[in-house]
């Protein structure tokens, strides 16, 4: 099977079986998604949905958040992973927010990095959720994912393997894809364990062929 029969087979597949594929974290406007995405760095977004709403009805847009400080904004995101790091992201991005984009969240992904907090990632996921640009955010599932079903090959980093896949994937489908991907990997191609005799991939994964389950 080559390479561009994998990718479409497999988008074949999700596009029949996951035609509604969105992101888990809760958010109302570009500002909410993006404090909760700098928020969900190595912490589930159902840990980041717990914290988000009170914290956004306090700090509700850049230019409330940005009079703020990270002392204040550490004791609304305490329980999460990293609170004292995200806590002054949070402050900062919003600040430059409002010295830098008049208060609005950018819709490129080169902007939205020099925002505190802002990797290369987290601008991929707000370009894509937001705006519907073909930015594809590669986090620890998608990596994981991409390399067990062989959509992509030793891929030494998230950048490689963001450059592989949007090779392969229509534009048009890459927001949706990013979903899948981090969807299925969540609860199907799990880390630890793959449930592959769940998986309606598992016919076209090279992890599934050549670890003869």
């Amino acid at each position: 099977m080559t390479t561009k029969q994998r990718y479409k087979n497999v988008i074949e597949w999700f596009t029949e079986n996951v035609p509604v594929a969105e992101t888990e974290l809760h958010y109302t406007d570009p500002f909410g998604l993006l404090v909760a995405v700098i928020l969900s760095a190595q912490c589930t977004d159902k840990r980041v949905n717990m914290i988000t709403p009170k914290l956004l009805t306090d700090f509700p847009t850049p230019e409330v958040m940005s009079v703020s400080n990270s002392d204040v904004i550490f004791e609304y995101i305490r329980s999460i992973s990293y609170p004292n790091n995200k806590a002054k992201h949070l402050v900062g991005m919003a600040q430059k927010l409002v010295s830098n984009f008049n208060g609005m969240v950018p819709d490129d992904v080169d902007q939205l990095q020099t925002l505190p907090g802002v990797g290369r990632k987290t601008a991929n996921v707000i370009a894509s959720v937001v705006f519907n640009k073909p930015a594809m955010a590669v986090d620890t599932h998608v990596f994981r994912i991409s390399e067990r079903l062989g959509l992509t090959t030793n891929s030494k980093n998230p950048l490689q393997t963001e450059l592989e896949l949007i090779k392969y994937i229509p534009p048009e489908l890459i927001p949706k894809a990013h979903h899948w991907f981090i969807l299925h990997a969540r609860y199907i191609c799990v880390a630890r364990k793959p449930k592959c005799h769940e998986c309606g991939l598992s016919r076209w994964c090279k992890y599934f062929e050549t670890h003869k389950l």
